[in-house]
């Protein structure tokens, strides 16, 4: 097998992927199917920012007692857990959109409930992967892991549109909660467990370890004041101003394909990573962040639906580049009973202020103009990716050995 796919050859690898990819390929139809139906019930680009934002946060705050369970409890049963319960709160969203009973504040309700459930896996999710693969196959395991996913998602967007074009958007979120069933039977699965590090302290003891290892490398806390500039922006250009600009534009089936298209840049920079890791791969995979401004650029800028299409692979391919690269940082230099802790971290973090951006987005874009605020938000996401340069503990990062032997992976 070529080293690039060797993770492949593990069956709890498989099935790890096999349950986030599942999963994800129906998480990506939600966004699109959410976006129409809030649109349809009558609301604006503030009350779809609202929505999305009350999910956004429900991760946020659920995030960091994820990640202190997935580091004292089993990873396997927080991640079987959580799927199951995730799909059960589409089963109601999609039954409510479809009998014709839900509402604007119901959407948001559930919405909140479900991103309090899919924030308890996360950390353990991304911990699990050092787990499933012995040390010789975690650059593999690191760089398929999220090109399985985000060819999952490519498919996902794209059908998202179609699917509310055709049927309409309580059948894309049905879809959804099949895919959540079907990972937690894959969760369900899995040999090996993560957790249970055994720790007798309070669960803020536990917390302010995860951030003392934060903080003792500076690249990570760094780079992860980046991502909250990153989210806190681009997140309402995505989730609220790109339904809307390239909707009407262009039509709705052009969202969906604008998203797929980003997941295609996914897709292929992920192919890239399979083969290319370099020394240095904050010093490479920084500057390839910035073409993320792509995408909101080009949806400002321009009338041609292929140079939306061009800017959104652009923004997927630079991200999924740095995304893999950022992941083997972490995997490399974290130790594993700290692991989810860390991974908590980066996505509170990174995620913090995303909900003030989702809400804002919509009443700050209608004062400044649509077009001149995706903009703004290019400048900013520019200029925050190259400005992290300026350390050289980033510059200088380089690849190693992990920071701690993984525990025995079945055969």
């Amino acid at each position: 097998m070529p080293a690039g796919t060797a993770a492949l050859r593990h069956r709890d690898f498989r099935l790890l992927v096999t349950g986030t990819a599942t999963s994800g390929l129906g998480n990506a139809v939600t966004p699109v199917a959410l976006a129409f139906a809030v649109l349809d019930l009558g609301g604006s680009a503030t009350d779809l920012g609202l929505v999305v934002a009350a999910f956004a946060l429900a991760e946020v705050v659920t995030a960091l007692l994820g990640g202190v369970l997935g580091d004292r409890v089993s990873r396997r049963l927080l991640m079987e857990g959580s799927a199951a319960a995730c799909s059960l709160t589409q089963v109601v969203l999609a039954v409510a959109l479809l009998q014709g009973w839900a509402t604007i504040p119901f959407i948001g309700v559930v919405g909140v409930l479900n991103g309090c459930l899919a924030a308890l896996s996360q950390p353990s999710s991304q911990a699990m992967t050092r787990l499933t693969v012995p040390p010789e196959d975690l650059a593999s395991a690191v760089a398929l892991r999220p090109l399985v996913q985000t060819s999952a998602a490519m498919v996902g967007y794209t059908l998202g549109g179609v699917l509310v074009t055709a049927v309409g958007a309580g059948w894309a979120i049905g879809l959804d909660a099949l895919t959540f069933a079907v990972a937690a039977l894959c969760y369900g699965r899995l040999r090996v467990e993560g957790g249970r590090s055994g720790t007798s302290g309070s669960m803020l003891t536990d917390l302010g370890d995860g951030w003392r290892e934060v903080v003792r490398h500076s690249w990570l806390w760094l780079l992860i004041s980046q991502a909250l500039l990153y989210h806190l922006f681009y997140g309402g250009a995505q989730s609220v101003l790109g339904p809307i600009v390239v909707g009407d534009d262009f039509g709705r089936t052009a969202w969906g394909v604008a998203l797929g298209t980003l997941m295609a840049g996914f897709v292929v920079g992920g192919l890239v990573c399979l083969w290319w890791r370099p020394r240095r791969t904050m010093m490479v995979g920084v500057p390839l962040l910035s073409l993320t401004a792509a995408f909101p650029l080009a949806m400002a800028l321009s009338d041609r639906l292929e140079v939306v299409l061009l800017g959104a692979f652009l923004h997927g391919f630079g991200l999924q580049v740095f995304d893999v690269f950022w992941n083997l940082a972490i995997q490399e230099n974290v130790p594993t009973d700290k692991l989810a802790r860390v991974y908590s971290f980066d996505l509170v973090g990174s995620f913090v202020a995303r909900p003030v951006g989702l809400a804002l987005t919509g009443p700050v874009a209608a004062v400044a103009g649509f077009d001149t605020w995706l903009v703004v938000v290019a400048v900013i996401m520019v200029a925050s990716a190259l400005g992290s340069l300026l350390s050289r503990d980033v510059r200088r990062l380089e690849r190693g050995a992990p920071a701690a032997e993984p525990e025995p992976v079945p055969g």
